[in-house]
């Protein structure tokens, strides 16, 4: 792994010198991901390798260009896991590209998101300086928390090259069950059941021929489970078709996914709380109604301006996930003024000559 970092340091800094642009890249399972891919590719995967893990205090540190995968089978072979469910998306990740995209699974809500594990990092910045951020260790992490801006920033802030991730043990028990629900009866029940004791960990409501069903995954003591299963009712799906549901899930591999291949895909970040929202059809609804997903013809320019209006009116905002063609529109909403300085500022710092993922977050950068 050192010879792979000096190799990119040099590499970065020659770049610098002259205004080259840079694409990072691990595993490419998320090149669909962000404005635009532009530059020189700079493969991270030499950066590979488990640094050190100690089961006991639930931290694992791992050079960014390991896949994903690995480091998951090394995780559960001690009885633990990466609890927020890192999607793969039917590729190879790596641990790198887990963080820059900061993308979660179907557990999300209840667990917390890929920036709430994250205790340090340590990465290459614009001018090929080596830079160390947060700690290795819960009790360690203190001051300014820099390395959960590299969260979701999507390479364009530095090169990753090792990150600490906190991890926790497997619950003992899971069950998963399946109401019959429209969509603002499977909203309110939702809404209802975060209020209680319960042992929730994910959810996803659609609608099949006029059909609505929600599906409710519990997870921890046996104990809690049990009696979660014994109040809230509903059926118990096939343990295997369950595990399968939630994998497809996580990597967008449900039949819901592949009957709007060749459409544009949209990701509505909103409130829980928020009620039905006005759309061309029904949603897939994810995190106990914190994600909602809709599809539009990639030539509506009209549907998805409603759609981002629509996002931004119930408190949250829209992504253009995926799209179907190599269309200019934006993915990302634009940030609000006093964010779009920062985030500037911050690109300005680390990066000051602009080379890493150019328009990959946004256009101008």
């Amino acid at each position: 792994m050192e010879a792979a970092l000096t190799a990119c340091i040099e590499r970065i800094r020659a770049a610098a010198a002259a205004g080259t642009p840079l694409r990072l890249r691990g595993g490419g399972s998320k090149d669909f991901y962000g404005d635009r891919l532009e530059g020189e590719l700079l493969d991270t995967r030499g950066l590979a390798g488990i640094r050190s893990y100690e089961p006991s205090e639930l931290v694992v540190t791992v050079g960014a260009g390991t896949p994903l995968a690995e480091l998951e089978a090394v995780l559960a072979g001690r009885g633990q896991c990466l609890p927020f469910e890192p999607p793969r998306f039917g590729g190879a990740p790596t641990v790198g590209g887990m963080v820059a995209a900061g993308l979660s699974g179907p557990a999300r809500a209840s667990v917390g998101a890929v920036r709430d594990y994250v205790l340090g990092l340590s990465l290459v910045n614009g001018q090929g300086e080596l830079l160390t951020f947060g700690g290795q260790v819960m009790k360690n992490v203190a001051g300014y928390d820099v390395s959960r801006l590299m969260v979701g920033a999507l390479g364009t802030l530095g090169l990753l090259v090792e990150v600490s991730l906190k991890v926790l043990a497997r619950a003992p028990a899971e069950a998963t069950l399946a109401f019959e629900l429209s969509q603002a009866q499977a909203l309110q029940r939702l809404n209802a059941w975060g209020g209680q004791p319960l042992p929730l960990n994910a959810s996803s409501w659609h609608e099949d021929s006029g059909r609505g069903t929600l599906l409710l995954r519990l997870r921890g003591a046996v104990a809690a489970v049990d009696a979660a299963c014994r109040t809230l009712g509903g059926e118990r799906p096939d343990a295997a078709a369950a595990a399968a549901h939630w994998q497809g899930c996580r990597d967008q591999q449900l039949p819901w996914f592949a009957a709007r291949a060749g459409r544009d895909l949209w990701r509505l970040s909103v409130p829980q709380t928020a009620p039905v929202l006005e759309g061309p059809e029904p949603p897939l609804v994810e995190w106990h109604g914190g994600q909602r997903w809709l599809a539009l013809d990639p030539a509506d320019a009209a549907g998805a301006e409603r759609l981002r209006r629509t996002a931004l009116a119930a408190g949250g905002h829209a992504t253009l996930f995926r799209t179907a063609t190599a269309g200019a529109q934006r993915r990302f909403q634009p940030p609000a003024p006093p964010l779009d300085r920062i985030q500037r500022e911050l690109k300005r710092q680390f990066d000051p000559a602009g080379i890493f993922n150019r328009g990959r977050l946004a256009p101008e950068f």
